[in-house]
């Protein structure tokens, strides 16, 4: 399995932005549905955002739905969590995940996702 490597974390203040980014080694990256998922303090990992190998499907939680935006640049096979309007409860791990599908759409849930990042903490706080 390739490595996912996550960055971009640190703390910033409610209301603001932030941007992590998640990369890999493996060429077939393109192959590939991603997903950022998130784990607060205390609380299950839930899924924030996921896109689809060609960036044609993505899908948001309704708790981060117009403030968080999924993108990824294949030729650079990175995957990027843009957040912006920021709150205290965003606050926790942020991991990113691969899928293995080269077509269609991606999921929120945990299940079909193989591959895991290490995590980058986002820390919202005044």
């Amino acid at each position: 399995q390739s490595q996912l490597v996550e960055s971009g974390g640190g703390t910033v203040p409610p209301g603001g932005s932030l941007r992590v980014s998640c990369a890999t080694s493996t060429s077939s990256f393109k192959f590939y549905a991603m997903g950022w998922f998130r784990q607060a303090p205390g609380k299950e990992r839930e899924g924030i955002a996921c896109i689809s190998s060609d960036s044609n499907y993505k899908n948001y939680p309704d708790s981060v739905k117009g403030r968080f935006s999924i993108s990824r640049d294949n030729a650079r096979n990175t995957v990027y969590l843009h957040m912006d309007s920021l709150k205290p409860e965003d606050t926790g791990i942020y991991f990113c995940a691969a899928q293995w599908k080269v077509s269609g759409t991606c999921s929120l849930s945990e299940a079909p996702y193989g591959n895991w990042g290490q995590g980058t903490q986002v820390t919202v706080a005044s």
